[in-house]
């Protein structure tokens, strides 16, 4: 009875997470309503910069001195430009891995589209999007320089050579430059430099003084989203909905912060630090801005609601700079926008590989994601690499599952035994348990033996499934025969079945001593709910619980079959 208690315990809580996911999601507080018309320009709902800060050029921010909410924030309340967003035309930027639209206002980035990532393989042409500029999917990075002088922020508009660019094969690099002036002499030309194969987005601000005196001002870079309030997650059949999605910081004092999207307004963040970066995260994508390592930047992060439903924004302010009469400068900072990546992260920037999120179980997973990876390179599939992967745990905790399946052996070759005495003892459980422990005392075996195994095993388990969850290297990818993707569901629950049949034999295999009757039940209906529940999930995850099944079903039985004959 004890050997199976831990496995009914954690497969309670686990069900019973995923109710309570599914209740706050029908029950939970409902949306605020949102404004039966709404207006999708991004020009009249834009906002205006944080204000500069004041004190010498070369001076530090420090906390007191991040923009407010109410003042800096205000929507703009006349047009920018005399045309609207819809008749606007937007410069068009293609790579090879990205698809990038730029709103000559502001140089903001208002349109990505991920050219190696279809939404659904049956429809490879509709690519996944991270930026858009309508409405409540409003998403857009935006960056911009401050002044008490003339300087050209977000809301400015830029003059650009051409509409479409186009980063052809052989080249090292695209520039699109997009020029701003003003009569007082200052002139800024924004550029955004692209390179093959990267997400990666180097953005400069080449600053010009003819004005006659000093210019002083900084540099700023922002993400805004709204987020729609009738959105549907998808339940159970869509992974995301367990990933996080919002706000991340990263500094090398505090590691990596996450903010969610709800807590933004009752508790804005609000930090100084180098050689960190901001970033909105969503499952297998995100944006992120990175500053120059060693520029000391003021962070924070303000909900607002213009239109009637809430916008989120993650902003980073740099130091003010002095720029004398007669000479330039030239700001610069990065733009990341693409997927979680695991092996080029690193590359890009410290600790950008966090956005991969494996929560408490980081430790457990990397290293696991590492070996997976690495079987990958081998075998070419990520399916094999799924199965080998768990050959390998299993092979790593094969003595320790050993002395699990020989306690549960033992005791099941004693359940005649107990039988008889619940016979001879009827209700007198007091009496019956006294005369178990001494059978299990003479006998040898210990009714707790196989506990401490399964406890062992509990943590490396969650962390593969948070493993086959949150890596984009296995999205969309194929496997063997119809299993086409293995991110998506068994179209014919082969799997999930498959999973049943092996919980179904390993229960032959249990020993049911001393079990009441409740349990008992709970036991048998465990492979029904657990093949329903399984129906719902990506295949890969479903793949590792049957590999992983039909592995302890084989160890059980040549175990059990062992001790049988040695008596």
């Amino acid at each position: 009875m004890a050997n199976l208690r831990p496995v009914l315990l954690v497969s309670l809580l686990f069900l019973g997470y995923l109710i309570w996911v599914e209740w706050q999601k029908d029950y939970g507080p409902a949306p605020a309503a949102t404004p039966a018309a709404m207006d999708d320009s991004v020009a009249q709902t834009d906002l205006v910069p944080p204000r500069p800060t004041e004190g010498p050029a070369d001076s530090e921010p420090a906390t007191g001195d991040l923009p407010e909410a109410r003042e800096d924030l205000e929507p703009v309340t006349q047009p920018v430009t005399e045309t609207t967003s819809e008749s606007r035309p937007l410069i068009s930027v293609t790579t090879d891995v990205l698809e990038l639209d730029i709103d000559p206002v502001g140089g903001t980035m208002v349109g990505a589209r991920l050219l190696d990532y279809p939404v659904e393989q049956d429809t490879p042409e509709r690519k996944v999007t991270l930026f858009n500029r309508e409405g409540q999917r409003l998403y857009i990075a935006q960056s911009g320089l401050l002044s008490r002088q003339a300087a050209p922020n977000h809301t400015s508009v830029y003059r650009a050579e051409r509409l479409e660019w186009n980063l052809s094969s052989g080249l090292d690099e695209l520039r699109v430059p997009m020029t701003w002036t003003d009569q007082s002499g200052i002139s800024v030309t924004k550029t955004f430099i692209f390179k093959p194969g990267s997400y990666e987005i180097e953005v400069r601000h080449s600053l010009s003084n003819d004005s006659g005196q000093a210019w002083s001002g900084s540099r700023y870079e922002q993400l805004q989203k709204a987020l729609e309030q009738d959105r549907d997650d998808g339940g159970f059949s869509n992974p995301g909905r367990y990933s996080f999605n919002g706000v991340a910081f990263y500094s090398p004092e505090e590691k990596f912060e996450k903010v969610d999207f709800d807590d933004i307004a009752d508790d804005p963040y609000q930090s100084v630090h180098s050689n960190g970066w901001l970033a909105m995260v969503q499952h297998y994508f995100f944006a992120a801005w990175i500053p120059p390592a060693a520029e000391n930047t003021a962070y924070s992060t303000q909900e607002f609601a213009p239109t009637g439903w809430p916008r989120y924004i993650a902003r980073g302010v740099a130091p003010s700079i002095s720029v004398a009469p007669g000479s330039t400068h030239e700001f610069s900072s990065r733009l990341y926008v693409g997927p979680k990546l695991q092996e080029q992260l690193e590359e890009v920037a410290p600790g950008l590989e966090h956005t991969v999120n494996y929560g408490i179980f980081t430790v457990f997973s990397k290293p696991l994601f590492w070996l997976l990876s690495a079987i990958h390179s081998f075998v070419g599939n990520w399916g094999w690499a799924i199965i080998f992967l768990t050959v390998l745990i299993k092979l790593a905790f094969f003595k320790l599952t050993e002395a699990q399946y020989k306690s549960m052996a033992r005791m099941r070759k004693l359940q005649p035994r107990v039988e008889a005495l619940k016979e001879r003892y009827g209700d007198d459980r007091q009496r019956m348990s006294q005369a178990m422990m001494e059978m299990y005392k003479k006998e040898k075996v210990n009714p707790l033996g196989g506990c401490l195994p399964i406890l062992v095993q509990i943590p490396i388990f969650i962390a593969l499934y948070w493993v086959l969850l949150e890596s984009v290297e296995l999205r969309q990818a194929p496997f063997i025969g119809y299993l086409t993707n293995l991110s998506a569901r068994d179209p014919y629950f082969i799997l999930p079945a498959l999973n049943a049949f092996f919980m179904i034999m390993t229960q032959r295999l249990t020993p049911t001593t001393g079990m009441d009757p409740m349990q008992a039940k709970m036991m048998k209906a465990m492979p029904v709910v657990f093949s329903v529940l399984f129906a719902f999930f990506p295949a890969g995850l479903v793949l590792y619980w049957a590999t992983n099944a039909g592995l302890s079903l084989a160890q059980q039985w040549y175990i059990t079959g062992k001790i049988a004959k040695a008596d």
